[in-house]
């Protein structure tokens, strides 16, 4: 007995939640969030923590989560702190929507590019944790975003043997999504292919808009609607290697791509009245998009040798991305009265590619206990092209436009980390080079270059209150670059609109300091973490009216200033149950200050999910999610509410739980799901309100078979590029 009584006394001293009991069974459950293990009449509980943070980042623990078996890696960032994601699933990190996507600590530009499609059909079960890298430190800060996403895959355990999993899903309004994932060890070569498909439909794609706007020069008001739907099939398939040669050198390649094509197609009305309400001009306009495709394609290899010193490594790493995007719109003009325009019809065609090779290297380097230094080198050289062209029907006014673009970047950084048991420091500093040359082959305009240098510093410090709770402060930089979009100096002409890029933005800086605390104990997990972030001479639209046609363009203009708190409160009040609360509260401020525009307001993006376990393996899952408040978008337009909710039950069958199939209610009472926007500033005033199918019911299963427990094992580092903004280099 006093053999038990030590024993007890030891896990006790580990684990403070362990409970007596008279039972004489053992339960053990790796998969679950708790486990059980009698001895002799004592029951150990420990709870594995599904939060856990660093002085650089905040991880989710997925496979913690039970709910990972069947649910979607979208379904599990509503769970993870500083991430937000709203009805239409668009994803925000710190409450920003410009962010870099990584996988297994590498950037996936396919993924970052359309990481919210991939995300809706890529089943979690396939990811061990979700990282929100907070301050990616000098090695990626000047590279566009002050936060990482990084999916990490099951633990690279070396093993032999073949595992997989098999997703797939369908809901009432026709989208459907498959997922396939294959993992396989020879000796020492390991690799791993996946591949998903996203099926859209015309009434899962349906969207309705309506508008009116009051131009201020003339007070006459444009009354506008459309109805359409883009049903299209998307595709996203990665392949990925790794070959030990010995215990000191890792050979590291991937290759992945996304590709989609839609059939974009509605119909809309444009109404210009009179201030005494009177119709001066009328038109219907039917368009449609029958070429709509995108290839975005990556590719890179990473040499990474590792020295006799522990710690000491050296990573040489280069990677090719490669974007093409084929966009043809047509657009007939019916019904015509008393309009102003002489043609009946219009063909848009525009060709963009991006091709970008970077090199990198990087050496890290223990200077003692407690003390590193990374230090490295990077090269880009990055060429957009663009082909646009515009064909009128009725008149001889076609239009053709050729616009190239290149950027090269070379940079160079120092990153230096101190750590002891209470407290951890990080400071590095970045500088980078850039050349940018644009160049018209058409020779309609002159070639232009500009050479640009940027010191960009960043410094975080933690200190560990107690073994529960932390404090952080940091301060990070970053750099936007624009892309081909905003370049492009193409005229895009339509009956009320005029459009085209500037060739001359240049880069901006954003700066952001933030204070994090954090507390992780078993039953509660509590962040709270106010930031603010600022940047002058940022890129912005400029939209401006004459005459009752609206012409915007792109300006270094933009001065912006966000206040913010993000908070995360996860609660277990039994065993059984789980409650999450995931909020943004922010306010903003937009200026221009060569147009006296300002807009301001604050809104609060959250989400609050309830999970319960039920008799007989069954998994309920209720959550609500929404804006609340009227939050800019712009310096032009403001943002109102919305909310929107679902509910889902699941169970898992075979052998070691191999086999979840889940029911899920999306909105039950809402057939549609409603935003809307009003325009404050600028030549014109108006609103926009747009409604999105909400209402359907879904069932998907998730399969996993085999043995092996592993990923393809990664160097521990490779590129980043984010820099970009506005381009098909980018994505939205």
């Amino acid at each position: 007995m006093k053999s038990v009584n030590a024993i007890f006394t030891f896990l006790l001293f580990l684990c403070p939640n362990l409970t007596m009991a008279q039972q004489d069974s053992t339960s053990v459950s790796n998969d679950s969030i708790t486990w059980n293990k009698e001895l002799d009449g004592v029951v150990v509980k420990a709870q594995r923590q599904l939060i856990k943070q660093d002085i650089d980042r905040i991880a989710y623990d997925v496979q913690a989560d039970e709910e990972s078996k069947t649910q979607t890696v979208m379904d599990m960032l509503r769970k993870v702190p500083m991430v937000t994601v709203d009805g239409q699933d668009n994803i925000q990190v710190k409450g920003n929507s410009s962010f870099k996507v990584y996988k297994n600590g590498h950037l996936d530009p396919s993924l970052t590019r359309n990481a919210k499609e991939v995300f809706k059909s890529m089943p979690a079960s396939t990811v061990k944790r979700i990282e929100v890298i907070t301050d990616p430190g000098a090695r990626e800060d000047a590279e566009g975003v002050d936060a990482i996403l990084n999916i990490v895959t099951l633990s690279n355990t070396r093993m032999q043997g073949v595992t997989g999993v098999l997703s797939s899903s369908i809901n009432t309004l026709g989208h459907s999504s498959f997922y396939s994932s294959l993992t396989s060890q020879l000796g020492k070569l390991m690799l791993s292919v996946d591949y998903g498909y996203s099926g859209m439909t015309r009434h899962d794609s349906y969207n309705r808009v309506e508008k009116s706007s009051t131009y201020l020069d003339t007070r006459n008001t444009m009354l506008g609607g459309s109805e359409g739907s883009n049903p299209g099939d998307i595709h996203y398939a990665d392949i990925d290697a790794s070959y030990d040669i010995d215990s000191l050198n890792l050979l590291s390649a991937s290759f992945g791509g996304y590709f989609y094509t839609l059939n974009v197609q509605g119909d809309g009305y444009n109404q210009l009245l009179n201030p005494a309400g009177k119709q001066l001009y009328s038109y219907r306009n039917s368009y449609w998009m029958p070429d709509y495709n995108h290839h975005s394609w990556n590719g890179r290899f990473d040499y990474q040798h590792k020295t006799h010193l522990a710690g000491e490594r050296l990573t040489l790493s280069y990677m090719l991305a490669l974007t093409r995007q084929h966009t043809d719109q047509e657009n007939a003009y019916t019904d015509l009265y008393n309009v102003s325009f002489p043609y009946t019809g219009s063909l848009m065609r525009e060709r963009e590619r991006f091709t970008e090779h970077t090199f990198q290297i990087d050496w890290l380097r223990p200077l003692g206990r407690g003390h590193q230094l990374e230090i490295g080198a990077k090269y880009i050289d990055r060429h957009n092209n663009s082909n646009s062209s515009q064909t009128f029907y009725g008149i001889d006014a076609d239009t053709s436009d050729e616009f190239q673009h290149t950027t090269r970047v070379l940079a160079g950084y120092a990153d230096y980390i101190f750590r002891t048991t209470k407290f951890s420091a990080r400071a590095g500093l970045r500088y980078e080079y850039s050349y940018m040359r644009g160049s018209y082959p058409d020779g309609k305009n002159a070639t232009f270059d500009k050479h640009l240098g940027d010191w960009v510093p960043q410094a975080t410090l933690q200190y560990q209150l107690t073994a529960a709770q932390s404090l952080k402060l940091n301060y990070t930089t970053s750099i936007n670059r624009p892309g081909i979009s905003y370049l492009n100096p193409a005229v895009m002409v339509s009956p009320s609109s005029v459009s085209q890029g500037n060739p001359q933005l240049s880069s901006s800086h954003t700066q952001r300091f933030s204070l994090i605390y954090t507390y992780i104990m078993p039953r509660l997990t509590l962040q709270l973490a106010p930031s603010y972030t600022a940047y002058s001479s940022g890129i912005t639209s400029v939209v401006t009216a004459k005459d009752d046609i609206r012409y915007s363009t792109y300006d270094n203009i933009l001065r912006y200033r966000r206040f913010s708190v993000e908070q995360y409160v996860q609660w277990k009040p039994f065993d059984t149950t789980t409650l999450v609360f995931n909020n943004n509260l922010g306010y903003e401020h937009y200026e221009n200050p060569n147009l006296c525009y300002r807009n301001h307001g604050w809104g609060d993006n959250y989400s609050l999910s309830l999970q319960q376990r039920l008799p007989l393996k069954l998994r309920l899952s209720l959550s609500a999610y929404g804006k609340v408040g009227h939050s800019p978008s712009s310096v032009y337009y403001l943002q109102h509410g919305y909310f929107n909710y679902y509910a889902s039950l699941q169970r898992s069958f075979l052998k070691g739980d191999r086999l979840t199939v889940r029911l899920t209610a999306n909105a039950p009472f809402n057939k549609y799901w409603e935003m809307e926007a009003e325009t404050v500033n600028g030549d014109f005033t108006g609103f926009e309100r747009s409604w999105n199918r909400s209402r359907s019911f879904s069932i998907s299963a998730s399969w996993r078979f085999g043995s092996l427990k592993s990923s393809v094992k990664k160097t521990e580092h490779s590129i980043d590029n984010s820099d970009v903004v506005g381009g098909i280099s980018r994505g939205n």
